[in-house]
C-alpha cells in the first residue's frame, strides 16, 4: 500500500476480485445483446495492438492521444503497462474536451500531477471485467473510492456511456468511455481560479 501512496498507483494484485451476478436471466440476455452490438462497434485492432498491453492500445487508437498525454504526465504509463490485469474506462478525446475551459490545460501542469493521478486512477478497477459481466452496483476503483455501474441503459460508469466494450490488451480491458470520470472529493473548478 505505500507503494501504492508513493506514486499514486502501483500494480494492483487480483485479490480483489470482483464477483457479479446477473439480477436475472432476462437481464443477462439483454446484457449478452447489448454487449455484442458494443464489441461489435469496436476499432480494428492490427496484431501488434491485439498483443500489447493497455496502454500500447491506447496510444495505438486515435481517441486516446489526450488520455496517453494526461498518463504521461501523471507517471502512470509504467503502471499501466505492468501486469495488471486492469480494466480502464478510458474517456476518449472528446470527453476530455468536454471538461470546464481551461482544466485539461491545468491537469497537466507539474503542480497538479497527484490531483491527475487521482482522476485517472479513479478510471481503473482491479482484475479484468468484461461487458458481460457488469452488472448495477458500486465497484472499488484503484484509486480507492467507487464509481457506480449501471446496465439499465446500455452500460454507463457514474453516468458516463460506455460507447465500446472489451477493447482487450494482453494486461486487461478497455471500456471506452464518453466522459471523465472525477472523484467526489476533487473540485475542478479550484484548478482554474487563481
Amino acid at each position: 500500500m505505500r507503494v501504492m501512496r508513493r506514486t499514486a498507483i502501483a500494480v494492483v494484485s487480483i485479490a480483489a476480485a470482483l464477483t457479479l451476478s446477473a439480477c436475472s436471466s432476462t437481464s443477462d440476455e439483454a446484457t449478452t445483446a447489448e454487449t455484442t452490438a458494443m464489441s461489435e462497434e469496436a476499432p480494428a485492432m492490427d496484431e501488434a495492438t491485439a498483443t500489447g498491453t493497455i496502454v500500447d492500445v491506447a496510444v495505438a487508437g486515435p481517441d486516446f492521444s489526450t488520455l496517453v498525454a494526461a498518463l504521461t504526465a501523471a507517471d502512470l504509463v509504467g503502471t499501466l503497462s505492468g501486469e495488471g490485469p486492469f480494466t480502464v474506462f478510458a474517456p476518449t478525446n472528446d470527453a476530455f474536451a468536454a471538461l470546464p475551459a481551461g482544466v485539461l490545460d491545468a491537469l497537466l501542469l507539474p503542480e497538479n500531477k497527484e490531483t491527475l493521478a487521482k482522476i485517472l486512477t479513479y478510471h481503473v478497477v482491479p482484475g479484468t471485467v468484461l461487458a458481460a459481466d457488469i452488472t448495477d452496483g458500486d465497484v472499488a476503483t484503484v484509486e480507492g473510492q467507487s464509481v457506480t455501474l449501471s446496465t439499465a441503459d446500455g452500460v454507463t460508469v457514474n453516468g458516463a456511456k460506455v460507447v465500446t466494450a472489451d477493447v482487450l490488451g494482453s494486461n486487461g480491458v478497455i471500456h471506452v468511455i464518453d466522459a471523465v470520470l472525477v472523484p467526489s472529493d476533487v473540485d475542478v473548478a479550484a484548478l482554474t481560479t487563481p
